[in-house]
């Protein structure tokens, strides 16, 4: 597949590994796009541990890690991914909603400063670029791969990404909330034609209205924004950890019922990108 996307996290706000979350999976946000050579990973949640073993059994050298935003439940893996130890690695490390605030490197170092981490961020060996940057920039990973980014509705800002290599788009749009009858703008000029858009869907419209003003969305706005952008897909993400392998369940069957495009994001699920169709 020279253009996929592999989930290693599709969890929210907190790890939940328990005999209840297995199906779906308990660890947090963390992505893998393959884009040709190219190898992308998209938020550092718990999941990035294990995407770690597989760049080291793999042999990948260099990487790049696009952040959505800081917050603990897309950062705190960072530290226990493996490859950052090693000298002969490299990562480049991405985040637009930093630009003003002091930047990732240094909100990186703090998250594992004394006295909340033994580990500083100076103790690791691979090569590490930070690059800040304002949401709603493009940017040119190498000269085949195209990343433009748009701002999100979240506390102290996040960023939505949309990737296009060799003619295909998908987009990842994560802690965002909308307002209700208000389709995002930003959001739908981001997705507008994507073959793959992975949408967060924390709750769910009944749910919403208990939730409002905690930067979160639904999955059912995220079909009513990709029918809008004639998207060809959309995967139901950032699940919330009191939706337990029972309640997820009965989420993917009414969403395959609104809409057949929607399927729920599943820990260890690889979509190829290249060979998505319309549903």
């Amino acid at each position: 597949m020279d253009f996929s996307v592999t989930f290693w996290g599709v969890r929210g706000s907190i790890a939940c590994p328990s005999p209840n979350h297995v199906i779906y999976g308990g660890n947090t946000s963390c992505l893998e796009v393959v884009a040709g050579g190219r190898h992308i990973i998209l938020d550092a949640g718990t999941g990035i541990r294990g995407l770690g073993h597989k760049v080291m059994e793999q042999g990948i050298q260099a990487s790049t890690l696009l952040l959505t935003h800081t917050h603990w439940d897309h950062i705190n893996g960072f530290p226990f991914f493996a490859p950052v130890f090693q000298k002969h690695r490299s990562l480049d490390i991405y985040a637009g909603h930093l630009h003003d605030a002091g930047g990732i490197q240094s909100v990186l170092a703090s998250s594992m400063s004394n006295p909340v981490f033994p580990v500083p961020l100076e103790a690791l060996q691979a090569e590490l670029t930070f690059h800040d940057f304002k949401a709603g920039e493009t940017l040119l990973l190498g000269d085949d791969v195209t990343v433009r980014t748009a701002a999100l509705n979240h506390p102290n800002g996040s960023t939505g990404y949309r990737i296009e290599y060799d003619g295909k788009a998908m987009c990842y749009v994560t802690d965002t909330e909308h307002r209700p009858g208000e389709p995002d703008r930003n959001v739908l000029e981001l997705i507008r034609g994507a073959d793959l858009v992975i949408y967060d869907s924390t709750y769910t419209d009944d749910e919403y209205p208990r939730h409002v003003g905690w930067g979160h969305s639904t999955w059912q706005e995220g079909v009513r924004l990709c029918r809008a952008a004639e998207v060809k897909r959309m995967a139901i993400f950032h699940h919330d950890p009191d939706h337990d392998d029972t309640f997820m369940t009965k989420v993917e069957a009414e969403a395959a019922e609104s809409w057949p495009g929607a399927f729920v994001a599943r820990e260890g699920m690889t979509v190829d990108i290249g060979a998505l169709s319309s549903a």
